[in-house]
């Protein structure tokens, strides 16, 4: 057994049940106590809401941030420690209450409280909360996952990625906060962005300005921005309704990361590029319901009975610069796009994984992608939102295209070990995919695809209609024609829509039901079915369902 799959035994808290202790008499209590009555009163401690995440058979990572003080800001380095109590129950009015214990909340952490909680029974719904102050938090809904080895019927996901403040609201999370049949949200990346003001958009076309203002550099910068992105409506719905597992792309930190670098990071200006990366990872796992893997990254596996594993996979850390285009590197197998121990990691646990099916969270496209003849006048737009240069050759070097050494040694490990039912979940590039996996885009379809790929557009970050300030799927429909002729492995692709995923997984079949919102622009946007795709066990090939899972 790896050190990842025991990361959540080292990083767990001893859940401690809380025992009532008198408070002495006399003049100092009586003060102490006068004192937090006129702080609760002066602040509501609880303004970023409660989250969850990361659910085990037996445990569940509960997540909150007081506001012990009205200068207590994100960010801001002030306000005074308090004790966090929390609560598990087995039913919403906390009758029951299964687990308890404190924690305390201080600047060194930006006043955010996480508590890893054990001895809870598997595949079972409970509610949260959090006491400071003596207020209580709002209460959170989570779900603990099957026990190992046992029989699961279904699970079924919310699927999300790409949420850019400036480019809209966050309709999809307020959709899916309103559903009572999920397990848990994946989400696949960029949770937020790094840009200032008016740089992704441009000013004249920003739904909302970020906060702060200026492109987030420092470890008060992220803690900012991630206290917006709590505080918002749609986004304290999602995390209170349901647990959120979550994993890193590169706008948690900045656009196009690597492990020394990044495309919008000016070490002239803007320091070294060491110091950021450590400073966005640590507000990264201080805000987010998350545990922290070895050396500080996000891959880890979790485990949902006999039906299913959950691989997730970290991008950033430890991948070599993006290969320029045209220089013939992209098949260099010096360069990685995972890190070796990475790499060994999944490949192992693929092949010794015993579940019905084994999904892996990629937060860049795997999929091989060709452009062909895409229209000239759609060209210059549909690069810049592919991340492709304006001359318009035929690879994002983003991707796993760009790393085709470590995709060739995946996926020839799929083949030649002839593991089946692995299915690719990804965001990052704004538009909904679904698509075989071949080994060799050259031979598909005569040589069988090893796995399939389901592909979620964003939340609100601009797309191809976006870019083009067109009406909705008018000058995509050449273009995503175009893709799908020179991609046969490619069955269906929307290039201008925003939403979110549900996937849900059984023994016979794993679903992926795309839903988009009206109008990112609305708070109040609804939602409707777009299309959805399946994978039948044992094919590994993508095909279109008839209608969503009940």
């Amino acid at each position: 057994m790896t050190d990842h799959d025991q990361i959540s035994r080292r990083t767990a808290v001893t859940a401690v049940a809380a025992t009532a202790a008198l408070l002495p008499l006399g003049t100092a209590a009586t003060a102490r106590a006068a004192d937090r009555t006129d702080r609760a009163a002066a602040v509501a401690p609880f303004q970023h809401g409660v989250a969850s995440g990361d659910p085990l058979p037996d445990g569940i990572l509960l997540w909150t941030r007081v506001t012990p003080a009205a200068d207590a800001l994100p960010g801001s380095g002030k306000g005074p420690a308090v004790e966090v109590g929390w609560q598990v129950a087995a039913d919403k009015g906390f009758t029951d209450v299964v687990a308890r214990g404190t924690a305390t909340a201080s600047a060194a952490t930006d006043h955010t409280v996480k508590a890893d909680v054990r001895g809870l029974s598997p595949a079972t719904t409970y509610w949260f909360r959090f006491t400071t102050l003596g207020i209580h938090s709002p209460v959170g809904r989570t779900r603990t996952a099957p026990a190992a080895g046992s029989a699961v019927r279904n699970l079924r996901f919310g699927v999300v990625s790409c949420a850019n403040w400036e480019s809209g609201y966050f309709s999809p999370y307020r959709h899916l906060a309103a559903r009572t049949d999920l397990d848990a949200v994946l989400h696949l990346g960029d949770y937020l962005y790094e840009y200032k003001t008016g740089e992704y958009p441009a000013l004249k076309y920003v739904v909302r300005p970020h906060s702060p203002g200026h492109e987030i550099i420092s470890l008060a910068d992220y803690r900012i921005r991630h206290g917006v992105h709590k505080a918002d409506p749609d986004t304290l719905a999602m995390h209170a309704a349901h647990p959120v597992i979550a994993m890193w792309d590169d706008h948690e930190f900045a656009d196009n990361a690597w492990k020394g670098g990044a495309e919008n990071h000016t070490p002239d200006t803007e320091g070294d590029w060491a110091a950021r990366m450590a400073a966005a990872k640590q507000a990264y796992f201080e805000w987010m319901p998350v545990r922290p893997s070895t050396a500080g990254t996000t891959y880890r596996r979790l485990q949902f009975g006999t039906l299913a594993d959950l691989h997730l996979l970290d991008l950033r850390s430890f991948r070599d610069e993006q290969a320029p285009i045209g220089s013939g590197r992209a098949d260099d197998p010096s360069r990685t796009l995972t890190g070796r121990a990475q790499l060994d990691w999944l490949k192992a646990g693929l092949e010794r994984s015993a579940t019905a099916w084994r999904l892996v969270g990629t937060s860049v496209m795997i999929s091989q992608v060709a452009f062909g003849s895409v229209p000239a006048h759609l060209l210059e737009p549909l690069a810049e939102v592919l991340g492709l240069p304006k001359e318009g050759l035929a690879i994002n070097t983003d991707q796993w295209d760009g790393y085709t050494d470590d995709r060739r040694e995946l996926l020839t490990h799929l083949s030649d070990r002839s593991i089946g039912n692995t299915v690719f979940l990804t965001g990052d590039i704004h538009m909904s995919w679904a698509n075989d996996v071949p080994l060799k885009a050259a031979t598909y379809p005569s040589q069988a695809p090893v796995a399939t790929e389901f592909v979620v557009t964003s939340v609100t970050s601009d797309n191809l209609d976006d870019t083009l300030h067109v009406a909705p799927h008018t000058l995509s429909l050449p273009a995503a024609a175009a893709v799908r002729t020179a991609n046969r492995h490619v069955k269906w692709v929307d290039m201008d829509s925003h939403g979110y995923g549900v996937l849900d997984v059984t023994a016979e079949r794993t679903q992926m039901d795309y839903y988009v919102v009206s109008d990112k622009a609305d708070r109040n946007a609804t939602t409707s079915l777009a299309r959805s795709y399946r994978t039948l066990s044992g094919t590994q090939r993508m095909e279109r369902a008839d209608g969503p899972v009940a």
